[in-house]
């Protein structure tokens, strides 16, 4: 027995295709949707396919952006001798809201996992090292996730960029602010202790 209309099942079934969107949030996305006055639904596809239609990779930092090189990369203000290496461009909207760093980006597009067949060659790495014999570039922030696979591809790029003399620094790890020692695991509290400082 069909629940639903033909166009109904095939818009649950492309929300369900998301990430973290299970069949009943993709059942109430396409509610909404089919709530929509015909404007705001056309609106929202229009939005969609311009997004897929305008946005690409910058050419220098593999950022997601309308224009290349993006604005981070044309921007005079930057300090164009420190980048920081991110695995998603994700990461590069996090560390801009600390209002804290004022140098490059470079985006992986993800980080070497044997498990997920993902070798150094499946991600910007090669571009990486392109950038840093071009430019005049003193130090590189690896700023992966404290992941398995983002501490592999840390120490991949850092036995590959030690060679070349450059200053080579890892974002520290622990305990976040307001959180109790007592919850956190001994990966967390071993990082935290490693990146330690004298205040």
């Amino acid at each position: 027995m069909e629940y639903f209309a033909v166009p109904v099942a095939k818009l649950i079934e492309e929300f369900a295709k998301l990430p973290g969107i299970g069949k009943k949030t993709a059942q109430r996305l396409a509610f909404h949707i089919l709530d929509l006055n015909t404007e705001e639904a056309n609106s929202l596809a229009k939005s969609i396919v311009e997004a897929k239609k305008n946005i690409k990779y910058c050419s220098i930092c593999s950022n997601l952006t309308d224009r290349d090189p993006c604005p981070i990369c044309s921007s005079k203000k930057r300090d164009k001798s420190v980048i920081c290496v991110v695995e998603d461009p994700r990461d590069i909207v996090a560390m801009e809201r600390t209002r804290e760093f004022n140098g490059l980006y470079h985006v992986l597009h993800g980080s070497i996992s044997p498990m997920d067949d993902i070798g150094p060659e499946d991600i910007k790495i090669k571009e990486l090292l392109q950038r840093i014999n071009k430019e005049e570039i003193k130090e590189v922030i690896i700023a992966t996730n404290p992941t398995i696979e983002g501490e592999a591809t840390a120490m991949y790029i850092s036995k590959l960029l030690k060679p070349m003399g450059i200053k080579i620094t890892r974002i520290a790890h622990g305990i976040p602010v307001g959180g109790d020692l007592e919850y956190a695991d001994e990966v967390t509290l071993s990082k935290a202790l490693e990146g330690r400082r004298e205040i």
